[in-house]
């Protein structure tokens, strides 16, 4: 049979373009399901990050970072796991336990973050502090401190994570526990009866909270950002308790089994660079862990930082986590 040259041409093309598809390698990074939404810095990173590394970059996500821990437990070294992105502070001398994690080889001595950063295995990418966020229109009066908050009476319900699955929920319950202590649980009593849900991760319970089902719902300083950005409102406000908010600096680690090294790598130092750190405020809604200058939003700047920043020992959380979780389950489930 004779084939015109042009068809042997179009065949072979077909064939260079998929020899080269296939020789590109796969990155797969764990995460939360919020950072690769539609309105989540993944997008973007995944489209910048494909274009210089010639390779494919795969996101599975789940509901929180709390999820991504439990979830590697399960897998173990056997995970299809490259890079994990999302656990924070509180989980890192946990994760970093299990062996699961090799040290990353990326420059962090020029982050700009609240507290000194000494971590050879996990990469800071963002940052914030944890607030109750309220709707000004529902809720006029709202609680002036966590004294307030924890007091008993009729007050507004609230919408929460639960500490398990979520990393916003954990950082409450270390919130309390650094500012009770010992009477952590009295003070959860009391919380409870305010309490209207309580979520997996994050983004349910703020989805709640802008449909009007609560008129608080924990969050960050810098939730309100969100809303002066895309919907020109300031009806959503952060409030700023003298007793503190809670610290998270959220991070990204490599998988010591992953069989991509090198290119995990090069993405945790891409997470640092100056493209990825500009996305951050207006895709994440976190703060950027280097200077942006005048990239960082006017909305960013004008928020006020919070009276006193508390941040448990990452391995005194991961000595007492669970618990300390069994202590919240007894309360709140009275």
């Amino acid at each position: 049979m004779r084939v015109s040259a042009s068809l042997l041409a179009a065949v072979f093309g077909i064939l260079l373009s998929s020899a080269a598809q296939a020789a590109e390698p796969t990155l797969t990074v764990y995460t939360y399901d919020s950072f690769i939404s539609e309105w989540g810095p993944g997008p973007a990173i995944q489209k910048q990050f494909e274009a210089q590394c010639h390779c494919k970059l795969t996101w599975v996500g789940l509901e929180d970072g709390a999820a991504l821990l439990s979830r590697l437990k399960m897998e173990g070294k056997k995970t299809k796991a490259d890079v994990v992105l999302g656990l924070d502070t509180n989980l890192t001398s946990e994760a970093a336990a299990t062996g699961f994690f090799a040290p990353a080889k990326v420059d962090v001595s020029k982050l700009k973050l609240p507290v000194a950063w000494n971590d050879k295995t996990f990469v800071p990418y963002d940052y914030g502090y944890f607030a109750f966020v309220y709707d000004s229109q529902k809720l006029p009066n709202p609680p002036k401190s966590l004294a307030e908050l924890t007091a008993p009476g009729d007050q507004p319900k609230i919408l929460l994570m639960d500490p398990r699955t979520s990393t916003p929920g954990l950082g409450l319950l270390l919130w309390m526990k650094e500012v009770y202590g010992d009477k952590a649980t009295e003070a959860w009593a009391k919380v409870a009866p305010k309490v209207l849900t309580i979520s997996k991760g994050w983004s349910e319970a703020y989805g709640l909270f802008v449909k009007g089902e609560a008129p608080m719902v924990l969050s960050y300083t810098t939730s309100p950002a969100y809303h002066q950005i895309n919907e020109k409102t300031d009806r959503y406000k952060a409030l700023d308790f003298p007793e503190g908010n809670y610290l998270q600096v959220e991070v990204a680690a490599r998988m010591a089994s992953s069989k991509h090294a090198d290119l995990a790598e090069q993405f945790l130092a891409f997470l640092t660079s100056p493209e990825v750190q500009k996305l951050i405020p207006t895709t994440n809604y976190m703060f950027p862990v280097v200077d942006i200058g005048n990239d960082l939003p006017a909305e960013f700047r004008n928020i006020p930082q919070p009276q006193k920043t508390l941040l448990m020992p990452s391995d005194e959380v991961a000595k007492h986590r669970h618990a300390w979780i069994r202590e919240w389950l007894e309360t709140v489930s009275r």
